[in-house]
């Protein structure tokens, strides 16, 4: 048997505002741009990822699972993305849930608010992940068994947390510097655990397709989907578990329809399901069915992000460092106010975008940076966040008195 895991990630930022100095004390309103076009306008930016990205790619999924019952796909979705597509597009949550009851699409749990906060405040990264349980379990009744961490970061001290926290599976980056000779198309077991199985992105077949599809600089361009085949075949040799690991608006968004993203993926999964045994797993299948191959240890973080894999895109400068800081240092006073608005603010600011926005980093991976960033500089991020972090303190010692 060859499997393929197909998981994609589903996330939104709360993009806070060109919030000014002169706002602080004066107006709490941190996430509402009411100029539309602006770059910060969060209504505006989700509804143009939705028609773009969301709608084409949920019917891909579902045009694929109604003419192949054996098509699975594991999806997270972030808290954030959840609250935006209640407001502003909720029939969204309706094509999902129609998606999760067919016991084809499975949901893995997360952080609710994308945080980093296993890295700053384990209490208040734990109460993120209940919140997540609690809302997936409210809009499409299921509760995850897999735990994916924000930005796929991981090291044996989380895996021993989700193993202790009752998940059966967790899933991190397939890095080189960690695998050395080993493959990621294998179930591992975390250094350390018991129970818990970890399953590991294939990323230079995930790449392929969320990052190099269309770009014609590739020397593999165009790719075809007797060329992507081929290559699972020869990768499967090293191990049957396929783990194609992306972000869901690689489909539509970072690889647009007129790159013919959406038609090569449903001729590649009609290729890979002709073939005799070839299967698609969902992510708490794999753990069930797959063997146990091998003790992999990562004692230092892990991501997939840039070309590091580790978390210098949030922690690599001195401004995301004090902005960070700043935040994390008022989370347990703010908690304790018991003042809604003013928690919900806080754990809005703990999404990692936020840091992402003020990194500095250059070269290939800086390009990525300034892509996904909503200002115009690092220093503008860090700036506006600053003088939210002003007001929230400010709002704090109201909440105090």
């Amino acid at each position: 048997m060859k499997a393929i895991s197909l998981y994609l990630h589903i996330h939104q930022p709360y993009r806070y505002r060109q919030y000014s100095i002169f706002d602080v004390s004066n107006d709490h309103n941190y996430w509402i741009d009411h100029n539309y076009h602006s770059k910060q306008n969060n209504e505006r930016i989700f509804r143009k990822v939705a028609e773009k990205s969301y709608y084409p790619t949920l019917e891909m999924i579902e045009r694929n699972v109604r003419k192949h019952p054996e098509f699975k796909v594991s999806l997270s979705i972030t808290g954030t993305w959840l609250e935006q597509a209640q407001s502003w597009a909720p029939d969204l949550i309706d094509k999902i849930r129609h998606l999760v009851q067919t016991g084809n699409v499975e949901i893995v749990a997360e952080t609710y608010y994308h945080s980093l906060a296993f890295f700053y405040d384990r209490e208040e990264f734990e109460s993120q992940v209940k919140m997540h349980l609690s809302k997936i379990k409210e809009l499409f009744d299921v509760e995850p068994t897999v735990f994916r961490n924000t930005e796929l970061s991981y090291n044996d001290e989380l895996a021993k947390w989700a193993d202790e926290f009752g998940f059966k599976g967790i899933l991190a980056e397939g890095w080189d510097k960690v695998l050395g000779w080993r493959s990621p198309n294998h179930v591992y077991q975390p250094a350390g655990c018991d129970n818990i199985k970890l399953l590991l992105k294939n990323y230079r077949l995930s790449d392929d397709v969320a990052f190099r599809f269309s770009d014609r600089k590739w020397s593999e361009w165009p790719l075809t989907v007797e060329k992507y085949k081929g290559w699972l075949d020869m990768d499967a040799l090293r191990g049957n578990l396929i783990n194609l690991f992306m972000d869901f608006e690689t489909f539509g968004e970072h690889q647009w329809a007129d790159t013919g993203i959406f038609e090569f993926m449903d001729n590649f999964i009609d290729s890979w399901l002709k073939e005799y045994d070839n299967k698609f797993v969902t992510v708490s299948e794999a753990c069930d069915v797959m063997p146990v191959a091998d003790e992999i240890s990562m004692p230092q973080t892990v991501t997939w992000a840039d070309m590091e894999r580790d978390l210098s895109a949030w922690m690599g400068n001195a401004m995301q460092d004090e902005a960070t800081r700043a935040l994390y240092d008022m989370g347990k006073e703010i908690i304790e106010t018991g003042d809604k608005e003013l928690i919900d603010d806080f754990r809005k600011l703990t999404t990692s975008d936020h840091a992402y926005y003020m990194s500095t980093k250059y070269w290939n991976d800086g390009d990525v940076h300034a892509y996904f960033s909503a200002y115009d500089s690092p220093y503008d991020a860090f700036m506006y966040y600053m003088n939210v972090i002003r007001d929230l303190s400010y709002r704090l010692t109201i909440a105090k008195k």
